[in-house]
């Protein structure tokens, strides 16, 4: 089974070599860094919007293009409500750059977890995920993904999973996620500023939903990175109305790396 692109041609160019360059232009204008990350935040809106805040993040992978072989990828769901965490039985997933291999074993780990089963619907439209694929495609050589969206699950349950797929140097965790939507642009900077600190010091609980559409797996990360003492920090923060949108109604996008 293989997962079409919902999105392609809405969220980002659906011809490959329109979406290459649009990347590559993101990419190199993004810093690199020395240190490669674990875990990164990056936000999933069409690409004019919050493509150069996610190239800020991805264009840290550089140094381990031939490392990383399997990325976690956290995403919340838009479209179909439920109770848990929704895997996918889709042995790839397709972009206009190429199918992407799912990690078999991966998936069937987790499954066995109460709150994890496998609900195609949520996969099926759902662009939290499949905005982040290309990124990836143009980062890294061979990797495999765990695609999870994430309904209403406790970060408890969001932070089980990430340590049971934690893994090594070869493992990278994607988290999906927004910040504030639809608020004037000072508001929103305000509001992000202030996301971005809770974010910093680990304080999952003050998370809500106004503060980032992705809250559920952002605090699975928060709380699974105060357990292993691990620092968060933020690399890039801007909104729609920074990047291509109007600055009376704005969308806010933040990027964060766990080093």
């Amino acid at each position: 089974m293989n997962r079409q692109p919902a999105v392609a041609g809405s969220f980002y160019p659906a011809n490959p070599e329109q979406l290459h360059l649009m990347l590559d232009q993101y990419l190199s204008d993004a810093a690199s860094a020395e240190k490669v990350p674990k875990a990164i935040i990056a936000p999933h809106a069409g690409y004019i919007y919050s493509g150069p805040v996610a190239a800020s993040a991805y264009a840290r992978l550089k140094k381990a293009h031939d490392r990383i072989t399997r990325v976690v990828l956290i995403g919340p769901s838009h479209r179909v409500a439920f109770r848990g965490l929704a895997v996918s039985r889709a042995e790839t997933f397709t972009t206009p750059l190429g199918r992407v291999l799912v990690d078999q074993d991966a998936v069937q780990k987790i499954v066995k977890l109460p709150f994890v089963e496998y609900i195609e619907q949520a996969h099926t439209y759902e662009h939290s995920l499949e905005v982040h694929l290309p990124f990836l495609q143009e980062m890294l050589d061979n990797f495999e993904i765990v695609p999870i969206v994430a309904g209403d699950a406790s970060p408890e349950q969001v932070s089980q999973v990430l340590d049971a797929l934690w893994g090594g140097e070869e493992t990278l965790i994607v988290i999906s996620s927004d910040l504030s939507h639809y608020h004037n642009y000072a508001t929103a900077r305000q509001m992000d500023k202030s996301t971005s600190r809770t974010i910093e010091k680990l304080e999952y609980e003050q998370l809500d939903f106004e503060s980032a559409c992705g809250r559920v797996p952002v605090s699975g990360l928060l709380k699974l990175a105060r357990k292993k003492s691990l620092s968060i920090k933020t690399i890039d923060l801007r909104n729609s109305g920074d990047t291509a949108g109007d600055k009376s109604s704005v969308v806010g996008y933040g990027a964060y790396v766990i080093e």
